[in-house]
């Protein structure tokens, strides 16, 4: 079979000194390609023991990238050897393979290391995760798409042929799918824009539409309910509509309405003063932001005054507990001073109130007709 294969190829069966020089290639290949991967991740110990994380993506970026690039040069230096005692067409590729592969493992290298360097950047908590995502993925699609005119101009293309022909199809395509575009360029335009990151509290009131982003794709953002569902939104949908970010708020607002009884309506101004005066000294109230603190309204039941105030933690949860806590300090005012939170009652006045006897009742009858 081997006799067969270089009877094909034009291989000489004598004189077999080029097979031991091909030997001797392809075992340095072997050789230098375990070597540079060994110091390269000894390198890469002692680069990930400082602060810098250039250096850590650009050793890690390098490692495979380098040893496709040896392998290439390698094996066409090998192919040109055999090509020096066959005449065979195939081998006058050789060149050609040789630049591809040099432009391949380039662009796999640039590709790595902007990878690398947006999660160090991300893990490290240097640069906002949207921004980071979003110029990493412009970087690695202008990184392929040059590296592929290149190796076409070098294959012996046109590249202006070929742009040209991209034009014609480019429109083609966008006539055909003008949703996915339209998806594509909200998306870019969520990247440049910024109106939410991952990890924001986003709703719509436009849209049945809220939860927590977690991912800003190209064509889709996934949003997780708040119970628990993944919600897929197209990207084109958010130049369309508004979108609240509750997430980038400054304060939380607290916004309650109390009633007391009308039999307390002259403790009010002492309320009202005490509350305020609470608040103010509140740890976890601004009172540099507007605070109000009034009498509001006669109510059908009740003599209303209302808060308006802000708290500085932005926090679900934090909120709720400070809010409870001015609540009940509000409760323990109004008891302070003798007055009572009103709730929802009727009182009815009859123009002249039924006379009866003694022994009208004591008859039984009279008796029942009362209890009822």
């Amino acid at each position: 079979m081997l006799e067969k294969l270089m009877t094909t190829l034009g291989l000489p069966m004598e004189g077999n000194s080029w097979i031991i020089q091909v030997f001797v290639v392809v075992f340095l290949v072997l050789l230098l390609s375990f070597i540079q991967k060994r110091i390269f991740l000894r390198i890469a110990k002692q680069a990930s023991k400082t602060a810098n994380p250039w250096d850590d993506a650009l050793i890690m970026a390098v490692i495979k990238p380098l040893s496709l690039l040896i392998w290439v040069m390698g094996l066409t230096f090998a192919a040109e050897i055999v090509r020096g005692v066959s005449e065979q067409p195939i081998f006058a590729v050789v060149d050609s393979i040789r630049y591809v592969g040099v432009i391949v493992a380039l662009a796999w290298f640039l590709i790595r290391f902007i990878r690398e360097a947006e999660n160090n950047l991300i893990s490290l908590q240097r640069v906002d995760v949207t921004t980071a995502t979003a110029v990493a993925k412009l970087l690695r699609i202008s990184v392929i798409i040059t590296s592929v005119l290149v190796a076409l101009q070098t294959l012996g293309f046109s590249v202006s042929g070929v742009l040209a022909f991209g034009g014609i199809g480019g429109l083609a395509v966008g006539l055909a799918a003008k949703d996915l575009l339209a998806n594509f360029f909200g998306g870019l335009m969520l990247h440049l824009d910024r109106p939410f990151s991952i990890g924001d509290w986003v709703r719509s009131p436009d849209k049945n539409i809220e939860g927590t982003v977690e991912d800003i794709g190209w064509r889709l953002t996934r949003i997780r309910t708040f119970d628990k569902r993944p919600l897929y939104v197209p990207n084109a949908t958010f130049t369309t509509i508004s979108v609240e970010n509750p997430s980038r708020m400054s304060h939380r607002r607290i916004y309650e309405t109390i009633g007391i009884r009308y039999d307390d309506v002259a403790k009010m101004p002492q309320i009202v003063a005490d509350v305020e005066a609470m608040l103010r000294s509140h740890a976890d109230i601004d009172d540099s932001q507007t605070l109000m603190v009034n009498f509001n309204r006669f109510a059908d039941s009740s003599v209303d005054f209302f808060i308006y105030t802000f708290t500085h933690t932005t926090n679900w949860v934090e909120f709720h507990t400070i809010k409870q806590d001015v609540l009940l300090k509000i409760s323990d005012i109004i008891t302070r001073h003798g007055a009572e939170i009103a709730f929802p009652t009727s009182t009815l006045h009859l123009a002249g109130s039924p006379q009866f006897s003694g022994e009208a009742l004591h008859h039984p009858q009279n008796s029942n007709e009362l209890k009822k």
